[in-house]
């Protein structure tokens, strides 16, 4: 029985070997197709980017230098429109879409246009503005909030400081603040049961913040029941 097993295990061997040469017979241009069209493509993304990709950021960062510096020193027209020599974030979001810096164009405008009480165009931009850093991020969400609260769209605003105070609890200063923001709002719109979580939320994990250090007495005020003997 074992030499009769021995035997017959060539021959299983050269089928195999005889069907993988048939199907490469039969398929190899197919193969040798798609193995091209995929070095083509890396190699066409390759060329893309050093050619055309890295530049294009190289001249959008310098391109925005001037601009925030007229936003740090608070000439936001200037920041957003340039000076007929040097460009503002409107142009750099024009004309350098798809890069870092035209991308972080949408936060300056975003948050210029806040400063200069245009909040619907401040919304506009700061809705557009997206990136990986955590921080950076929960500043665009928390001042998305403020132009939703300027516009009287209180329960957005609520959302967007939420948003914010969850997104990057390691920066715990602007984390509670966006926070109480959240929670006094909801005061203003009724709900105070919410109110009541969010400040207790604060006060647990940001006990050692300047809104930690307060809160008890956001809760307190809240969580009294009215009666009688309450001053009217």
């Amino acid at each position: 029985m074992v030499d009769k097993k021995v035997a017959h295990e060539p021959k299983v061997e050269v089928d195999a070997l005889d069907r993988t040469a048939g199907f490469w017979e039969k398929y190899k241009s197919l193969i040798i197709g798609i193995s091209a069209a995929v070095i083509l493509v890396a190699g066409g993304w390759l060329i893309y980017k050093k050619m055309f990709q890295e530049p294009k950021e190289e001249r959008a960062a310098e391109a925005i230098g001037k601009a925030q510096e007229y936003f740090a020193t608070e000439k936001y027209e200037q920041a957003l429109q340039g000076d007929g020599q040097n460009k503002g974030f409107l142009y750099m979001i024009k004309n350098y879409d798809g890069t870092k810096s035209g991308n972080l164009a949408h936060l300056y405008a975003g948050m210029s246009y806040l400063k200069l009480g245009e909040f619907n165009k401040a919304v506009t931009h700061l809705r557009d503005f997206d990136t990986d850093s955590k921080q950076i991020q929960m500043i665009a969400y928390g001042r998305l909030a403020d132009a939703y609260s300027e516009l009287g769209k209180k329960q957005d605003a609520v959302d967007y400081y939420k948003k914010a105070g969850k997104y990057f609890q390691e920066d715990e200063i602007n984390a509670s603040e966006f926070l109480f923001r959240a929670g006094y709002l909801l005061e203003t719109l009724g709900k105070n049961k919410e109110a009541v979580e969010v400040y207790k939320e604060i006060k647990e994990k940001f006990p050692r913040t300047e809104k930690g250090f307060s809160i008890d007495k956001y809760i307190y005020r809240l969580s009294v029941e009215k009666n009688d003997f309450s001053v009217k």
